[in-house]
């Protein structure tokens, strides 16, 4: 795997973070043992940080998994707060499951089975500006389609967090330096990050944390 950023000091740098509950351990064990990509430690602690610094009482996520990141999330919900999770790969609705059951998250995440893009629709239609903040780690080739979505469900003033924006560094190469079988999440990716930037509806700041975030802001001024 590699990393954006230099690998001594981002060990340091984690080095002096606080430890978060062990069993989170374990399912990063877990995770790393079947291949699952799950969020990165420093991915982790930005997200975090943000969650105890604005305390968002409802949350979408769009990317389950295996869980990881709900139940991280859920670790630094306010009394009161719920997560909600998409996720369309039946093995890995399986197994998020089985990890809600066995960490008794049920009564603060909800799981919503199917593709994305039909969820996203249903939910925009049934809840606009329902969410105070939306964590975007799915099918990266995807992130464009899902935006207008998002951006209905998004609460004027909430945050939209998008995690793994920078393809371990490859964004910044020439479509013809990427492999063909990669094209198509480049390009779609680089139109992503346009939109965010340049939404008048956001302000946007692209982040070299993990393998790059980027922050958005709906405008209070908007719907």
């Amino acid at each position: 795997m590699r990393t954006i950023t230099d690998e001594r000091i981002a060990s340091f740098i984690q080095s002096m973070e606080p430890e978060k509950p062990s069993y989170l351990y374990e399912m990063e064990k877990e995770a790393a043992k079947h291949h699952v990509p799950i969020i990165r430690r420093p991915a982790q602690s930005f997200l975090k940080w943000l969650l105890v610094t604005i305390e968002p009482a409802q949350i979408l996520e769009v990317g389950t998994a295996v869980a990881f990141s709900a139940i991280f999330m859920s670790e630094y919900l306010p009394e009161g707060g719920h997560i909600t999770t998409i996720e369309k790969v039946p093995m890995r609705i399986e197994k998020a499951r089985e990890n809600l059951e066995q960490y008794r998250k049920n009564d603060v995440i909800t799981l919503l089975e199917g593709d994305a893009s039909d969820l996203l629709k249903e939910l925009a239609d049934a809840k606009p500006n329902g969410y105070d903040f939306i964590f975007m780690d799915a099918a990266k080739g995807q992130y464009p389609h899902f935006l207008p979505y998002v951006l209905t469900l998004l609460k004027p003033g909430g945050i939209l967090l998008s995690d793994n924006v920078l393809k371990e560094g490859d964004i910044v190469e020439s479509r013809y330096a990427i492999t063909r079988r990669d094209r198509t999440i480049h390009s779609r990716m680089r139109e992503y990050l346009y939109q965010l930037t340049h939404d008048d509806r956001l302000d946007t700041v692209i982040l070299p944390i993990g393998d790059g975030m980027t922050l958005s802001t709906k405008k209070r001024s908007c719907p």
